[in-house]
């Protein structure tokens, strides 16, 4: 009797002080839908972070470099279009000639390597964080890793005031930078999972995968608004921004509903228990969770479904990557209407491939809950990228207009599958029927997925930084091809969707065929 009335003593110690704070104003506890509405806001708000502290170095590159002679294209940087002769005059101060070691004739080519170091190690990293995240208090695990994140964040900006020079102090803290960012995804992922079933996940987790888009967002509006006062700034206040909000979601984020002792039942009365082959709603029982085990990493792979996803995501991201660290540099290198942009006018209007993106991950999670279809949707949305990046590079140079158009285009269909595998497909195969309801795989499966997808993140930026001097058609080649691949290797799940399709409908017909029968011979 004593262990029991202990209980509610040890729960309401595990909650976060945050969340405790919220029931002593409110003289309650705060109810299940509330606990949701708190880990979907403090969770967007920590993967928009992210996402804004990682877009940084994509927009500060040519302040390191404004020269690129070398870069795809064979015409003087000076040509640089500007809205105004003192405008002009100040840019040119700003960027002066570069930032060495960059500002050399293999600037492109250093900067690249920062790239791909950088996604090294965070792939790397994804893996043993998914591990750790399951066998780890997630909210201290998610704290940790964003406040380091903004700490050699920030160190790349201090040198820009410490007038470091050195390739190996920057190389060495994009990595260590990388290795903090791998906390991230996993960790919110498994979170949102542990407080969300599977009905309507698709659309829900394509809304709030909003964040990474929002987040290129906001890096690409703060890093160019920042430029002008020199880019150490560009770092620093991103860096910041994320070990601030690092310290909310140690305040505030539930990571279950077991460690703040919310009921769903309470909340949620008659909801289905179970959808599709045994996947339990609640993702995590109530009392379970104490006598599982963190599913190991082999046994995680061979979850039907992981390996053909995580290949494919390898693809997707190696485009959506060289997007985001490459798409404000072809802007400001390509001539648009005749004109050549500044850096910080290519940063912001780079940013409608990531609204284009928001559409794209709503819509793939929209769709693929109505068809109740994963691999149907991810696959056309890749098929459809690959026209979309051909008349991007063909048309986007005719006008703004156009550049705009078929920007926000590519980053729908690029993004879209993006956005569905790492959330709900993600969360769909960390919750799989084969895992006979446990829970501790979230972390894992997500790791395993978005690690893998890491890898070709890291890839195509840095094939893009050599490809790139020679030709960008090149460079949009192998983006097409890419796309194909991951549409292909979708190809075996997608023939299975819609032979179960198939097969639903014909029962479908034969029930309501039967139905009709027995009333004819009722009357």
């Amino acid at each position: 009797m004593a262990s029991l009335s202990e209980l509610p003593a040890l729960r309401n110690y595990s909650k976060p002080f945050g969340i405790r704070f919220l029931e002593y104003i409110k003289k309650g506890k705060l109810s299940y839908k509330t606990h949701q509405a708190i880990v979907l806001i403090v969770t967007f708000l920590a993967y928009t972070c992210y996402h804004a502290t990682r877009k940084t170095t994509s927009i500060v590159k040519s302040a390191l470099d404004p020269q690129s002679p070398d870069v795809g294209l064979k015409f003087p940087w000076r040509m640089t279009y500007l809205s105004s002769p003192a405008e002009k005059k100040r840019f040119y101060w700003v960027l002066g000639d570069g930032w060495a070691p960059f500002n050399g004739s293999d600037g492109s080519a250093l900067l690249g390597e920062l790239d791909v170091a950088f996604l090294a190690v965070y792939a790397l990293g994804m893996y043993f964080s998914g591990h750790l995240g399951d066998r780890m208090n997630l909210r201290v695990f998610l704290t940790v890793g964003m406040v380091g994140t903004g700490l050699f964040t920030s160190l790349f900006g201090v040198g820009y005031w410490t007038k470091i020079h050195s390739f190996y102090y920057f190389l060495i803290v994009q990595m260590i930078a990388g290795l903090f960012q791998s906390t991230g995804w996993p960790s919110v992922v498994a979170v949102v999972g542990n407080w969300f079933g599977k009905k309507k996940r698709g659309l829900i987790m394509g809304i709030w995968n909003a964040h990474t888009s929002v987040g290129n967002i906001a890096g690409s509006l703060i890093a160019s608004a920042l430029l002008s006062y020199g880019w150490g700034w560009s770092f620093v206040v991103p860096g910041l921004l994320i070990a601030f909000v690092g310290l909310l979601v140690f305040l505030f984020l539930p990571v279950s509903p077991e460690s703040v002792g919310a009921d769903k039942e309470e909340d949620e009365v008659g909801s289905p228990r179970k959808i599709g082959e045994g996947v339990t709603e609640p993702l995590l029982g109530s009392d379970a969770e104490i006598k599982e085990t963190a599913v190991g990493f082999i046994e995680a792979w061979k979850i039907p479904g992981v390996a053909p996803f995580a290949f494919c995501l390898f693809f997707a991201k190696l485009v959506a990557y060289t997007f985001l660290y490459w798409l404000p540099y072809y802007i400001s290198h390509t001539a648009i209407e005749g004109k050549y942009l500044s850096s910080e006018t290519a940063g912001n209007l780079s940013t409608f491939f990531d609204i284009g993106g928001v559409l794209g991950g709503i819509l793939a999670g929209h769709i693929s809950d109505r068809l109740d279809a994963r691999a149907i949707t991810a696959a056309t949305f890749m098929y459809c990228a690959i026209p979309a990046l051909y008349f991007y590079r063909t048309y986007g140079h005719i006008s703004l207009v156009m550049n705009i158009a078929l920007m926000f285009i590519c980053g729908m269909f690029v993004n879209g599958p993006y956005a569905l595998i790492t959330t709900a497909v993600s969360a769909d195969l960390g919750t799989h029927s084969s895992l006979r309801g446990n829970s501790k795989a979230l972390a894992t499966v997500t790791a395993i997925i978005d690690g893998t997808g890491s890898v070709g993140a890291a890839i195509g930026p840095l094939l893009t930084g050599y490809i790139s001097a020679k030709s960008w058609g090149a460079v949009f080649t192998m983006l097409m091809g890419a796309a194909l691949v991951a549409g292909l290797l979708l190809t075996r799940l997608l023939v299975a969707e819609v032979v179960a399709r198939i097969s639903e409908s014909r029962s479908q017909a034969e029930g309501s065929q039967s139905t009709s029968q027995d009333e004819e011979v009722g009357v």
